[in-house]
């Protein structure tokens, strides 16, 4: 079996130590730093209306872009350069509609998500300078609900058959790339919150 500890473990998703030898834990507590980040961009509407682009807002905006800009397009590349590839090859002489389709419906999404990220982005920027633009609370709600849509589907039928489907020596091979995807950089640890009541935000480079 591929190593894991107790508390790394793709069904729970308290994974928060994972690392690259055990990349599906490891996708899996991706998806917990996007929802923590996503749940800072819901805080951060509400708090530039009372608050305008204050220190707290400029710095989570910088969190927020630096994340999104660095870990999660990391993810996205994790997934399709590797772990798709990868699945569909363990299907090879099998009848793969199922997956195929599974794979191109979660490329689309990301397609989408990029785009979703790339209209907020412009407007955090100019939060992150100390200006105030109008942060649209229906923008970041449609950014998050696309996110959460596609965390669930990669999580109920993605990272299982990932599980079920791929050897060690495939698995090693992942983590391996994603290492190397990183530049070999440390893994990712939780820095201090940036608004009351926020999740932790990374003050550096995160590698998830």
């Amino acid at each position: 079996m591929h190593p894991t500890t107790p508390t790394n473990t793709v069904a729970g998703h308290s994974a928060p130590a994972a690392g690259f030898e055990v990349p599906l834990e490891m996708l899996a507590a991706c998806h917990l730093r996007v929802q923590s980040q996503c749940a800072t961009l819901l805080r951060l509407a509400p708090h530039m209306a009372a608050h305008g682009a204050d220190r707290q807002a400029r710095e989570a905006a910088v969190a927020v872009m630096r994340y999104f800009d660095t870990s999660a397009r990391h993810h996205h590349e994790d997934e399709e350069v590797d772990l798709f590839p990868a699945l569909l090859d363990s299907m090879a002489g099998s009848d793969a509609v199922c997956l195929r389709e599974l794979i191109a419906a979660l490329c689309a999404d990301h397609r989408v998500l990029e785009a979703s990220w790339s209209n907020l982005r412009r407007v955090l920027e100019q939060v992150a300078g100390g200006v105030t633009p109008t942060l649209s609370s229906q923008d970041v709600q449609r950014f998050v609900g696309q996110y959460e849509r596609h965390i669930a589907r990669e999580e109920a039928e993605l990272l299982p058959m990932a599980a079920r489907l791929l050897s060690d020596a495939e698995l090693d091979r992942i983590g391996l790339a994603m290492r190397a995807r990183r530049g070999l950089c440390a893994a990712d640890a939780p820095g201090p919150s940036i608004l009351p009541g926020a999740p932790s935000i990374s003050p550096g480079p995160v590698s998830t």
